[in-house]
C-alpha cells in the first residue's frame, strides 16, 4: 500500500474512533452533550482530512469543517450538499473545548450531531470507494 493510501486510512480509522465515541457516549442516561458534539465535528474534520489527502492536497490546521469542505469543493462542487452540516458541525470544534461557558445542548442536537458526522462520513467513502 503506498504512503498516501496508509494516511487516508488512518484519518478514516481516527474519524470512526470519534464517531464510535459519540455513539457509545449518547447511550448514557444522562450523557454530556457538548462531549458528543465535539467527538461528531472530529469525525468530520477527520473524513474531509482524509479526503483532501486522497486527493494530494495539503491539509490546512484548522478545525473549521467550512474551509475544509470548500477545499473538498475545489475538487468535486458536489460537496456543496455538505456545506450545511459543516457549518452547524463546526461550532462544536473549539468553543465546547475549554472551561468558561458551559455549552450543555440539548439531547436532539447530540443526536443531529452523529447524524451529520454520519452523513459526510458516507458521502467521504462514498467519493473515495476505491480504497476498498
Amino acid at each position: 500500500m503506498n504512503n498516501k493510501l496508509k494516511w487516508v486510512k488512518e484519518w478514516f480509522r481516527k474519524a470512526e474512533n470519534d464517531l464510535t465515541a459519540a455513539r457509545m457516549i449518547i447511550q448514557n442516561e444522562h450523557p454530556p452533550t457538548d462531549t458528543i458534539c465535539f467527538h461528531c465535528q472530529q469525525c468530520a474534520e477527520k473524513y474531509l482530512k482524509g479526503y483532501l489527502t486522497f486527493q494530494n492536497i495539503q491539509i490546512e490546521r484548522t478545525h473549521d469543517l467550512v474551509k475544509l469542505n470548500n477545499s473538498c469543493r475545489k475538487i468535486d462542487d458536489s460537496f456543496g450538499e455538505l456545506a450545511e452540516v459543516c457549518e452547524i458541525l463546526t461550532g462544536y470544534a473549539v468553543e465546547v473545548r475549554y472551561p468558561g461557558d458551559f455549552y450543555d445542548y440539548p439531547l436532539e442536537d447530540a443526536r443531529q450531531s452523529v447524524k451529520f458526522a454520519e452523513t459526510i462520513r458516507d458521502f467521504v467513502l462514498q467519493k473515495t470507494k476505491c480504497l476498498g
